[in-house]
């Protein structure tokens, strides 16, 4: 059975940059020591953004400029980009709080053998139940798990809100 680990959004701008906080500073340590520790294949996504995000829908809700490509805000935390070293790892630009392709990169590397899936990452509460629920939608037979302890919120309280939607939707958190 082929493993995979989703790393969601662990860049500067999400841990101590435009949109930090301290319970994402807090996870990084633990996400680090998980992906160092993961043998399987790695997906990482980012957040992508332009110098147009004031003029797009989310920055009209949430105007607050963050993961501009090319921007040291949208790079890894160095961390996890020490973490990744020597990995077998695919990048997964996003546009949106969930990707579309993810599901289609996954099958595609899956190449028809059974396998799992598990997330890690930030925002618990935005991006990373927003990937969940894409890949339970697109795999409902397949073990899809959340790593709690290398998740962060906006808050704690969406934070654990975002688990409560994920159980519910029967991703297996721990």
């Amino acid at each position: 059975m082929k493993r995979f680990l989703v790393v969601v959004d662990m860049q500067n701008d999400f841990i101590d940059g435009a949109l930090g906080t301290p319970e994402a500073v807090a996870i990084t340590d633990a996400a680090a020591h998980k992906i160092r520790e993961f043998d399987g294949e790695i997906f990482v996504t980012y957040d992508t953004h332009f110098d147009n995000y004031m003029q797009s829908a989310e920055g009209k809700k949430l105007p607050v400029p963050h993961c501009i490509k090319g921007t040291h805000g949208h790079e890894l935390n160095e961390k996890i980009k020490s973490a990744l070293s020597g990995k077998k790892v695919t990048e997964v630009e996003k546009f949106t709080f969930g990707s579309v392709d993810l599901p289609q990169k996954i099958a595609k590397s899956a190449d028809g053998m059974d396998f799992s899936v598990e997330l890690l990452g930030l925002c618990t509460d935005i991006c990373v139940v927003s990937n969940a629920l894409l890949l339970k939608a697109a795999f409902p037979e397949i073990s899809i798990t959340v790593d709690s302890s290398c998740c962060a919120g906006v808050t704690p309280s969406s934070h654990e809100a975002a688990l409560t939607t994920m159980r519910m939707c029967q991703i297996d958190v721990k």
